[in-house]
C-alpha cells in the first residue's frame, strides 16, 4: 500500500532502531502544542513502542523515497489500550472480536510528514485488517494531538481519562472509537 510519496508495509524486528527515535521526535515535537513541557516529558512514560504488535504482524510503518521513516501505528487484538514495552498496566489477553473492540494503538507520524496522509493511510489499514479478522469495532486512547485526527476519520469520544506517571503526572488523553464495516 502506498500514499502520497510514502509507501505502507508492516514492521520488522529490522525497523526497531529507526521506531524509537521516530516516535520519541513525534512526542517531543507535536505535543507541545496542546501539553506543558513537564507532561510532554511525562508522556514518554505512557507512550511508546509495543513489540509485541510487531510480533503479532499488526503494525505498520509508512516509508519515505529515501527510505526514512514518515510514521507508524498499529491495531492490536489484545486488551492492552495504550503504551510501550515500559508502560504500566498492560494486558495481553486476547479480545474476542464479536463481542470486543480492536485496539488502535502507537500511532506516531514524523513532524517533518505531518498533513501528508501518513496518519490516515496508517489508521485505515489497521482498520480493514481489524475488520477481517471479524472485529466489529475499534477503540483508541488519543493525545490531544491525535484526537482531531481520529475525530476527522469518524472516531466518536467515548470518554476523557489521564494516565498517571509513576511521578504522579496526570497526561490527558481521549478513550475513542468507531464502528468498522465487515471486513
Amino acid at each position: 500500500m502506498s500514499g502520497a510519496g510514502f509507501t505502507l508495509r508492516p514492521a520488522t524486528e529490522a525497523d526497531l532502531a529507526a521506531l524509537e527515535p521516530l516516535m520519541a521526535r513525534a512526542i517531543d515535537q507535536l505535543l507541545p502544542a496542546v501539553l506543558p513541557p513537564q507532561l510532554v516529558a511525562a508522556s514518554h512514560e505512557i507512550m511508546g513502542l509495543d513489540r509485541q504488535l510487531i510480533a503479532d504482524r499488526t503494525y505498520y510503518v509508512a516509508q519515505g523515497p529515501a527510505g526514512e521513516l514518515a510514521g507508524s501505528g498499529g491495531w492490536s487484538r489484545r486488551a492492552t489500550l495504550l503504551g510501550g514495552d515500559h508502560s504500566q498496566g498492560r494486558d495481553p489477553a486476547l479480545l474476542d472480536p464479536a463481542r470486543e473492540p480492536a485496539r488502535i494503538r502507537a500511532l506516531y507520524t514524523d513532524p517533518d510528514w505531518t498533513r501528508r496522509g501518513v496518519g490516515r493511510a496508517i489508521l485505515a489499514a489497521c482498520e480493514a485488517a481489524a475488520a477481517a479478522e471479524g472485529f466489529r469495532a475499534c477503540e483508541l486512547a488519543a493525545t490531544l494531538s491525535g484526537a482531531p485526527l481520529y475525530r476527522a476519520c469518524g472516531y466518536q469520544e467515548i470518554e476523557p481519562f489521564e494516565a498517571v506517571t509513576r511521578a504522579g503526572h496526570r497526561v490527558p488523553l481521549h478513550r475513542m472509537g468507531k464502528a468498522l464495516a465487515p471486513g
